[in-house]
């Protein structure tokens, strides 16, 4: 074949021709670079390959991470993990292996994508968000995820997510909302966790977690501001109180202390030592280093633990599983008292079915979206839709065991939730996600919309 024929048979001088025409009126400096942009652009992108490997999340328990490539570059992203796996949550798959991480490795998944769901996905346009994650459901063919694993599925889908913005050009948050249908983005107020508790830290106090919301702030920036000397204060706080040793950290980041007074003798001499004894006092506490900041009437209170009491004398505005996941009835009552925002955590699992039960029902009136939990982008948003269209409100969250992943930041803007739980403001893998949201707000400049005391968005 002749240099002309290969230039017929491709279309080449024509492409070439609109190449240069295109230098010649952008006068730049560099046609050779501009050229070679210019050629890569007009080419529709797909995924060439798709390669899994085995980390480590911030428990030091194996995590999912995905590369998946195409001819804009190549896009990197991971699955988070929880504690638990409840029964109506996706599955992980994990190895099993008693003598290898304790049975929690996720080789067997990282080779279902390496051989199953990268065959699969070769050659697809990666802005068809909602037909990747289709093909991985249907290569899966269980309803929770459990033949190639949620950590699989996810962290590809996530991946493919990045790749669809890249190949638009537009930042993934822009990307998330249109093909979420949505027309605005919207910087969320961010639920700091500053005291954890129960299984989360290994101290005795009855709830999981204390958090602070600072609804007062005009910007995601002084949000964050808020919310660090907020924890810096009640650092200070239970310092002064109890001593350096009070101010453990749990696995999310929020300060752990066991405060409560109680005996013990060493050397025959009778010694005392503090410890939280209930949340009344862990609440005191907040409410102390929320006056040292100076933003008292700016920053709001969230908890884990139902007490109407609380509502009425405390600053507290959300409420996430006040009882058990499984008692509907009480947590519905709750809910009619319209003390608060009552979130489903656990009694939801992020599960399309139980979330559209709670709404029929009036169990609650808030999604706490753990998108591990769900287990595609596509599913996450079709959640987030339903609650919306029940005018509830949708916090995007974090899990326990966290990487450098920063996905949900861009979700939370994308899909306008005006909400989202990141852990403390401390810890790399809590930090990144607060850091991308400042990325963000920076990069909107005029146009960065604030969730604010409008947060609770619906």
């Amino acid at each position: 074949m002749s240099v002309q024929e290969y230039l017929d048979k491709h279309l080449l001088s024509r492409k070439i021709e609109d190449a240069v025409n295109a230098a010649v009126r952008a006068k730049t400096n560099d046609p050779v670079l501009f050229i070679a942009n210019h050629m890569l652009k007009s080419v529709q992108s797909v995924i060439t390959k798709v390669k899994a490997r085995q980390i480590l999340d911030s428990r030091g328990i194996p995590a999912v991470e995905v590369e998946l490539s195409t001819n804009k570059g190549t896009f990197r992203a991971s699955s988070p993990s929880g504690p638990s796996s409840g029964m109506y949550e996706a599955t992980e798959l994990r190895d099993g292996d008693k003598g290898i991480y304790l049975g929690n490795g996720v080789t067997k998944a990282v080779k279902n994508i390496n051989e199953k769901i990268s065959e699969a996905l070769i050659g697809m346009d990666p802005t068809l968000q909602s037909q990747i994650d289709q093909v991985m459901l249907d290569l899966d063919k269980t309803e929770k995820k459990g033949e190639l694993g949620a950590n699989a599925i996810l962290a590809v889908s996530i991946a493919a997510c990045k790749a669809g913005a890249a190949e638009k050009e537009v930042p993934l948050y822009k990307h998330i909302a249109d093909i979420s249908g949505g027309t605005n983005t919207l910087l969320p107020v961010p639920s700091f966790t500053v005291l954890s508790g129960g299984k989360h830290a290994g101290n005795n106090l009855a709830i999981q977690e204390i958090m602070v919301l600072p609804v007062g702030a005009k910007t995601f920036e002084e949000a964050v501001q808020m919310g660090s000397e907020t924890y810096h204060h009640l650092k200070a706080v239970i310092t002064e109180k109890f001593g350096v040793h009070g101010c453990n950290v749990g696995e999310d980041g929020g300060l752990a202390p066991n405060i409560s007074r109680q005996a013990y003798f060493t050397g025959g001499i009778l010694l005392f030592y503090n410890k939280i004894n209930d949340v009344k006092e862990a609440l005191d506490l907040v409410m102390e280093a929320i006056g040292r900041t100076g933003h008292n009437e700016k920053i709001k209170i969230a908890i884990d633990v139902a007490a109407t009491e609380f509502c009425i004398d405390y600053p507290i505005v959300s409420v996430e599983d006040p009882f058990d996941k499984e008692d509907w009835e009480l947590t519905k009552h709750f809910s009619t008292l319209q003390a608060c925002q009552v979130v489903g955590d656990g009694l939801l699992m992020s599960n399309p079915k139980r979330i559209e039960k709670a709404i029929q029902e009036s169990t609650c009136n808030a999604l706490l979206l753990k998108i591990n939990q769900i287990g595609t982008v596509t599913e996450a948003i079709e959640a987030v839709k339903m609650a919306k269209d029940a005018h509830w409100g949708v916090i995007v969250a974090h899990r326990s065991g966290e990487t450098e992943e920063t996905f949900i930041a861009d979700l939370s803007v994308g899909l306008a939730t005006g909400q989202i739980k990141a852990g403390a403001p401390c810890r790399g893998e809590r930090l990144c996600k607060y850091n991308q949201l400042l990325r963000i707000e920076e990069e909107l400049g005029d146009q960065a919309n604030f969730a604010g005391e409008g947060w609770r968005v619906s």
